[in-house]
């Protein structure tokens, strides 16, 4: 299913026949570096992780990570979407790109209509970000579609300290939770 088009992408649903492209992605260099190891060793991990968690968050939260395409092909360059995690109390939005597409603009473009979505069709009243410390083009990325940095924390899914950034639209409201309590 398709979830936004924009001038030169479009957004959409991601399906297990996509699993050449997610094993590319999941094992880029900047993947690993930023985002983490997440088991995807063969194709058939990448097929397990479409179908167990993307298709499944679909299902369940109406919004997940989203493949980006370009418009007037099929070729998949990159992912962007929600993701709801149990130590937040709203999503948060992440995105990847494959390198050889970094710089020019495309994750902007992408990030800009999946906030649009998550805003005007999901209805998210709030919408949280969070990337490694020393990831300045995520964090300009971040800047640019209207987040603020709003403290340093410790995912539980991660093994560094991350810096959470919320949209600024609704400010630093509570809603992050650490050890089930609210901070």
């Amino acid at each position: 299913m398709k979830i936004a088009e924009t001038t030169r992408l479009i957004i959409e649903e991601a399906r297990p026949d996509d699993a050449a492209f997610f094993y590319r992605l999941m094992t880029s260099d900047s993947w690993l570096r930023y985002i983490g190891d997440r088991g995807i060793f063969i194709t058939a991990d990448a097929i397990s992780y479409i179908e167990n968690r993307l298709m499944v968050s679909y299902r369940e939260n109406g919004y997940g990570l989203f493949k980006v395409r370009f418009r007037d092909s099929e070729e998949a360059i990159g992912v962007c979407g929600f993701l709801k995690r149990q130590y937040l109390d709203y999503p948060d939005i992440g995105y990847a790109l494959l390198p050889e597409y970094e710089g020019k603009g495309l994750m902007l473009e992408a990030a800009r209509a999946v906030m649009e979505f998550g805003q005007q069709k999901l209805g998210l009243p709030k919408i949280y970000a969070f990337t490694d410390p020393g990831n300045d083009r995520s964090r300009r990325l971040l800047d640019k579609i209207g987040f603020e940095e709003v403290r340093t924390f410790q995912p539980e899914d991660f093994d560094d300290p991350c810096v959470l950034f919320v949209n600024r639209s609704v400010g630093d409201q509570p809603g992050l939770q650490q050890h089930g309590e609210m901070i």
